[in-house]
């Protein structure tokens, strides 16, 4: 039985050491045939290093690694290119660090390629194009370059924009190298996680495909459903796949469903539920970005936004879609074709990042040990039907709640909704009916269904307006096919900061 290949990223270690490669070369032979210059932008830990790692040996000639894969029988072998390859992965702590970083990886591939560094050019811009029009020259063939996590030096130092900027500013020029060497190059792929505008990083390099959000390549990396079975078969005896599916199944890139491949391989070997993914280090300056601009993250499950929202990221105007999008913390759900373009429905893929996300957020207002007691106690309420009870939880988290956070009025609203995420059950927001949308729909052991309406109020005038929302409107229609029906309406008295009333039906 084949091995599970948990955190490795060289294809021929991978394909020597007996581990499963789940077979990706017919995308790389349909990249190879229909251009030159590519750019993929993938979560972290998605398979973009394996990718730029096939390619690699792929162009090297390496047949013998290929054996039994789609590629095998239809590439050249005969063509065998000199390669560079420049990994940023490594953390870059400061600005001065990058210059050494770029030195370091031009160094690396001076030597692989048997070429002579310049050791008086200092100049990473020169030392860069030097290498190309060197290695061309020695080698008498057009070089492939391949570029991995292309991005990182900017995006560690993020949250100081003025190095950021100066960062980018450098890549910027790194990178038009590439632009006036056309005769020289064979192939480029450039990966990486955040997807800057062309005119910000790659001004001038307009040759560079983007297939990114190319339903052709929306598989290029992670795994079907289909391959999952296929290629883990023995590996997945006695699993429940839908509970698997449930976890760790949902990126959408405009083809199939994917799995992460750190999330699977992980589970596979531990055959334990866990955030792995997510606990492998989520950017903290992302968590500070919603803390600190306020953003109403139950406003991102279900959120519609134009298809050019999701295609920049800038470091002086960061989207927060655009950000959680590229960084995996949520995915395409839906697609809409407009007149004037396309629509992407967005919503968290998995309950993975559902559970860890609206924890982390959850870690900004209340202590960890009442979270949890709370997220169990409300877990135990819904599966019982003990109702009545579910209004004094609300009240112990809402007076758990930092007095800093309900200084804004729709902190505490927020904190609701995200306790609701946490709990790991079927919880959908701004949920769609005929006559409006719902604001919390809970579904329970996919036979009890609680419809949540929330409202912030000042006086009691007010009271009963949520529940009386949920009849005028009949949001209940949309579930009489399940076997029990709550209505519960909740409204949160805006000057006290408490819950002001609180009114269910049973509706079936």
């Amino acid at each position: 039985m084949k091995k599970l290949s948990v955190g490795i990223s060289d294809f021929k270690e991978l394909i020597e050491g007996n581990y499963i490669y789940v077979d990706k070369t017919e995308y790389i032979y349909k990249l190879i045939n229909s251009g030159k210059y590519y750019f993929l932008s993938r979560p972290r830990r998605f398979g973009k290093s394996l990718l730029i790692s096939t390619v690699e040996y792929l162009f090297k000639g390496e047949k013998e690694l290929f054996k039994g894969l789609y590629i095998q029988d239809k590439f050249n072998w005969e063509e065998v290119y000199p390669v560079i390859r420049i990994d940023f992965s490594k953390d870059i702590l400061k600005k001065e660090d990058y210059k050494k970083r770029v030195i370091q990886e031009l160094e690396k591939n001076y030597i692989n390629n048997g070429i002579e560094m310049f050791e008086k050019e200092e100049d990473e811009i020169g030392l860069f194009e030097k290498l190309i029009i060197t290695i061309y020259k020695s080698y008498g063939k057009q070089v492939v370059v391949l570029v991995d996590e292309y991005d990182k030096p900017i995006l560690d130092l993020i949250e100081d924009i003025k190095q950021a900027q100066n960062i980018r500013k450098q890549l910027k020029a790194f990178y038009s190298v590439l632009k006036g060497l056309d005769k020289y190059i064979r192939f480029v792929l450039i990966t990486g996680v955040s997807k800057f505008s062309k005119v910000s990083l790659f001004s001038g390099l307009n040759q560079l495909e983007d297939i990114s959000l190319n339903k052709d390549y929306g598989n290029i990396c992670g795994y079907t459903q289909n391959e999952l079975e296929l290629y883990f078969k023995d590996y997945l005896e006695k699993l429940n796949l839908d509970e698997i599916k449930e976890w760790y199944n949902g990126y959408n890139f405009l083809q199939d469903t994917l799995y992460n491949p750190f999330d699977i391989l992980l589970y596979l070997r531990n055959r334990e539920f866990d955030s792995y993914w997510y606990k492998t280090g989520t950017p903290s300056f992302l968590i500070k970005l919603i803390k600190n601009k306020k953003y109403d993250v139950s406003e991102l499950e279900n959120k519609i936004v134009k298809k050019n929202i999701l295609e920049k990221f800038d470091i002086e105007e960061i989207k927060i879609e655009a950000l959680m999008f590229q960084t995996g913390y949520l995915t395409i759900k839906e697609v809409y074709q407009k007149e004037y373009g396309q629509e992407y429905k967005l919503g968290f893929p998995n309950k993975e990042v559902r559970i860890s996300f609206s924890e982390n957020i959850l870690e900004f207002t209340i202590k960890e040990e009442v979270r949890y007691k709370l997220v169990d106690e409300i877990i135990t309420i819904l599966k019982k039907e003990e109702i009545k009870k579910l209004k004094e939880k609300l009240e112990i988290l809402i007076s758990n709640i930092s007095y800093m956070y309900l200084k804004e009025e729709a902190s505490y609203v927020l904190a609701v909704f995200v306790l609701f995420y946490s709990s790991g059950l079927n919880v959908i927001t701004e949920d769609n009916t005929s006559k409006g949308r719902i604001d919390l729909t809970i579904i329970v052991n996919n036979s009890i269904v609680y419809i949540l309406e929330f409202k912030v109020i000042q006086n009691s005038k007010e009271k009963g307006n949520s529940i009386n929302q949920i009849l005028q409107k009949e949001y209940y229609k949309k579930y009489l096919n399940y076997d029990k029906i709550y209505i519960i309406g909740i409204e949160l008295d805006k000057i006290n900061k408490q819950v002001a009333n609180f009114e269910y039906q049973k509706i079936k």
